[in-house]
């Protein structure tokens, strides 16, 4: 080992040492909490099995040794066992969430160097690469950057249970001040045992499946919490890298905005419809105002400036008196003494129209743009009146909010799939076998509907009702909120131009109309599979050739949103043929929109695994196809994802910066065109074939079906309370018919996190036998794209134990002969290659950090996983009856989830 290295490691160990007390403590504390709670004897009932499930690690244990101490326990210790161990976990991940708020502290400490991929350091290297500070401006006004919320549940925390993880990480956030006294600290671990023992007390998941309303509300709970609290921070921190960069004071215009399926996603949920959309859009609305008029509240309490001290801006004056006589109550209910403090008059008053306008009354502000007028008067009042240090700042911060949140505080996409709205046609024409006319067929006869030159007859038809309802829904819902709620329609298993004209089609005949005879609507196929991947491009380009939906166009600008499914289309053909069909089709669909003089923008479904297209974003956007990015960043944020990065105010800042950071790099300086990039796309092109053969292989084989449905715990996953939205579509067939996520996490359960690797080791075994290692080895070397590829695959192979996945594999009878050589072999052969191709001896050799997580993580996963098989066997030998065993068994989900992290 050289001295730099040495000097590397020590340093890391120092700058850790911090989070292994912190996780020694809060391991120290659950010890303390478990004993008071089912006494000592249960506590070293956990040691034995911990202690066990580390020696096994170390190979000083027998596998049967831990599963002796794990079976057939009565269903009640099973459970209280299960728990003991993801108390642990949920302590962990605070800890090393907290961990993250530390390191970003030192940064800033230090002041030597920026963090990586924060804002600061991401125009430092914009800079270098020779970026002025007007290009950066320039770009800064095409800038557009949304995440989107999904109710996609991987990991179901109820909101009393985040209420208490925020009440641990303020305990420890506490701990970073060196000024606090002992008592301090005691009291603020005192607090912290009561979150963990409260938390102990109470289920982990509802016992009744969440409603459409409760998972608005578990999105609602960042969006209003976290997100509302640091978007003005987010832009301050901006502003202060621009001016430490380029010494240039700039006005930022607005960069951030945020979506949400929830309410509005009605692909396979029949609790999703018109009726969810109004209630969503209602419930949105209501949460915004709430707390703009707590924030106008406190404003007004702190702007206590009086008249004869301040010059006050006239026109604020004028309307203080204008509002009095429109809000006659609130204009009585002013209070005499403050009649003399003109910013506490104005805001208490604006507070009371926020109010009308959430009870829909008589003197309620029109729209957010009413609003944002009368704090844009404030402020510029506020700043004559050299308030810039009494109170402008403070005021420009809710600026910041209502130009990202509006009055609808997210905009909500809808979504539905393209045989849906067939089928609604159908009954609409009056052709029941309109569905199965080809697509130039169907073009013909939708074009007369879409362009407003015939209209549909009335329908009784269920479906038709459904749609039409939709439409008319969101009509009355752009007229009541504003265009910006409205975010897009997306299409779901969108094969050709006829979908997208039925959406239009539909879209008038339920009403949706402006003023101009246009369809006011944003519509977005979505390419899942692999092979509507490719059909994507040669699908736009006869939507584009098409006279109708060419005005549709030309009425939104010329702009042509596309959705990419990470998530089947990985589920359809692998992972590695869904991430090069994922590259090449965005190469190739905006060819097809540049071909038209159409701008296309990109809306990425990832999911939380990376076999669902999950990983880092920073390296995600960096690696995709040049011209890909162009300023906008459009992406799904699901699961425990959200939770990851948004459920902690520093951690959702951090989020934030390296989303917009990535987004500026990709976006000005992309990865400069390489000669060698057709040698590399022959060869990831064949690497994807021959990985798609092999997983087919694999998920085609005969008995297939039943093999998934005994070695993995996808039945218990299917009885979870996760979400709305039903997990599978029918009667399961084949992978088809499942849905992605519940497909990865049932993989991931049993610890075999197959998805995300299986067909890698085969596609690069052939190509290197065809095209020979020395491409394979420059590829990983040079090109982004493949290395990013190795990464996220080393990461996943690092958390897989097959050992344990056997055990799963062997609930599955006979089947287990037949399938389970087929995973070792393939995984056997994906870690040859990684290893091979990174030049590394041992998994996450290049990433230390990750590697001792999930070494301190095993020792407490293992156990859980343990319980499950034995649970399972037990649960399905009932016939699949017993509800204790069941509960159990859903403990032991959630334990995995949470040690893992990758899920869904």
């Amino acid at each position: 080992m050289d001295n730099s290295t040495s000097d590397t490691r020590n340093a890391r160990n120092a700058a850790d040492a911090p989070l292994r007390e912190n996780v020694r403590r809060i391991g120290a504390t659950v010890g303390e909490m478990l004993a008071e709670q089912h006494g000592a004897a249960f506590l070293d009932g956990v040691e034995t099995v911990r202690t066990t499930a580390i020696r096994r690690r170390e190979g000083t244990a027998t596998s049967q040794e831990l599963s002796a101490l794990l079976s057939d326990l009565p269903v009640v210790q099973a459970e209280w066992l299960t728990r003991a161990f993801s108390t642990y976990f949920q302590g962990v991940n605070i800890a090393e969430r907290v961990h993250r708020i530390r390191r970003r502290r030192d940064y800033e400490r230090a002041g030597a160097a920026a963090q990586p991929d924060s804002l600061l350091d991401a125009l430092h290297t914009l800079k270098a690469a020779g970026v002025s500070a007007r290009e950066l401006l320039l770009w800064l006004g095409r800038l557009d950057v949304e995440p989107v919320f999904t109710a996609h549940p991987t990991e179901a925390v109820r909101g009393s249970i985040l209420e208490k993880e925020q009440q641990i990480v303020r305990c420890l956030v506490n701990e970073f001040d060196p000024s606090l006294t002992g008592p301090e600290r005691a009291a603020d671990w005192g607090r912290l045992r009561v979150a963990l023992t409260a938390s102990w007390q109470t289920r982990e998941t509802a016992a009744a499946r969440p409603t459409v309303q409760d998972e608005c509300d578990h999105v609602g709970f960042y969006l209003s919490g976290a997100i509302y609290n640091i978007v003005p921070a987010f832009y301050e921190a901006f502003e202060d890298a621009i001016r430490t960069v380029y010494g240039t004071e700039v006005e930022m215009p607005r960069l951030l905005r945020f979506g949400s399926w929830v309410g509005g996603d009605m692909d396979g949920n029949p609790n999703v419809g018109a009726d969810t959309i109004a209630d969503t859009l209602k419930s949105q609305r209501a949460r915004i105002l709430e707390r703009y008029a707590a924030e106008v509240g406190e404003l007004s309490d702190s702007l206590s400036q009086t008249a004869d001290r301040v010059d006050v801006a006239g026109e604020l004056l004028r309307r203080i008196a204008a509002y009095k006589t429109l809000l006659p109550e609130a204009g009585a209910a002013l209070k005499p003494r403050h009649g003399d403090m003109p910013y506490r008059l104005f805001l208490t008053l604006i507070r009371a129209r926020l109010r009308a306008t959430a009870h829909d009354e008589d003197g309620g502000y029109e729209n957010a743009e009413a609003f944002r007028t009368d704090i844009e008067l404030v402020a510029e009042s506020l700043l004559a009146g050299k308030g810039l240090n009494a109170g402008w700042y403070a005021v420009r911060r809710l600026l910041w909010r209502v130009r990202t949140f509006g009055f609808h505080l997210a905009r909500l996409d809808c979504r539905q799939d393209s045989r849906v709205h067939a089928k609604a046609i159908d009954a609409l024409i009056g052709n029941p076998e309109w569905a199965d006319l080809a697509g130039d067929a169907q073009t013909e006869s939708l074009r007369p509907y879409a362009g407003a030159s015939a209209t549909f007859a009335a329908s009784d038809d269920a479906t038709a009702v459904r749609c039409t309802a939709v439409f008319a829904t969101l009509a009355e819902s752009i007229k009541r909120y504003g265009a910006e709620a409205i975010g897009l329609y997306i299409i779901s298993m969108a094969q050709r131009a006829a979908d997208v004209l039925a959406v239009l089609a539909l879209a008038r005949h339920g009403g949706l109309v402006d003023e101009r005879g246009q369809v006011p609507l944003d519509i977005a196929p979505l390419f899942e599979t692999v092979d509507d991947l490719r059909a994507g491009p040669d699908t736009l380009r006869a939507l584009f050739a098409d006279p109708v939906y060419r005005e549709h166009l030309a009425a939104r600008g010329d702009r042509q949103a596309v959705m990419l499914g990470y998530s089947d289309s990985g589920k359809d053909g692998g992972t590695v043929a869904s991430r090069w069909g994922l590259q090449r089709a965005q190469v190739e669909l905006l060819e097809a929109a540049q071909a038209f003089g159409i701008k296309l923008k990109f809306f990425h479904g990832r999911g939380g695994s990376a076999s669902r297209g999950g990983g880092k974003i920073v390296t995600a956007l960096m690696s995709s196809p040049r011209g890909s990015v162009a300023g906008s960043l459009r992406v799904t944020e699901q699961g425990e994802v959200i939770h990851r990065k948004y459920g902690i105010r520093a951690l959702a800042l951090r989020s934030l910066e390296q989303m917009v950071g990535a987004t500026l790099r990709a976006s000005l300086r992309p990865r400069i065109p390489e000669a060698r990039e057709g040698a590399w796309r022959e060869a990831m092109t064949a690497i994807s074939n021959h990985s798609r053969t092999a997983y087919r292989g694999f998920v085609d084989a005969p008995d297939f079906v039943d093999y998934f449905r005994t070695a993995t715990p996808i039945d218990i996953i299917e009885k979870m309370t996760l979400g709305s939205r039903p997990s599978r579509r029918g009667t399961m067939v084949g992978v088809e018919s499942l849905r992605a996520i519940p497909w990865v996490f049932a993989w991931t359960q049993c610890r075999s996190g197959l998805t995300a690797w299986y067909g890698l080791g085969s596609g690069l075994e052939q190509v290197a036998a065809e095209l020979g290692e020395a491409r394979l080895f420059e590829m990983s070397r040079d090109w982004a794209f493949f290395r990013v590829m190795l990464d996220d695959t080393d990461m996943i192979l690092a958390k897989c134990d097959l050992d344990i996945a056997e055990r799963f594999s062997k609930l599955s009878g006979p089947l287990h002969e037949a399938f389970f050589p087929m995973i070792t072999a393939e995984f056997e052969r994906t870690r040859h290659w990684v290893l091979r191709l990174r030049g590394q001896e041992t998994l996450l050799a290049n990433e230390p950090r990750l590697a001792e997580s999930i070494r301190v993580r095993n020792p407490y996963v293992d156990p859980i996983s343990f319980l499950q098989v034995d649970l399972l066997t037990r649960w399905r030998a009932s016939g699949s009856s017993d509800d204790s065993l069941l509960r159990a068994l859903v403990a032991t989900v959630n334990g995995v989830a949470q040690g893992l992290q990758n899920t869904g």
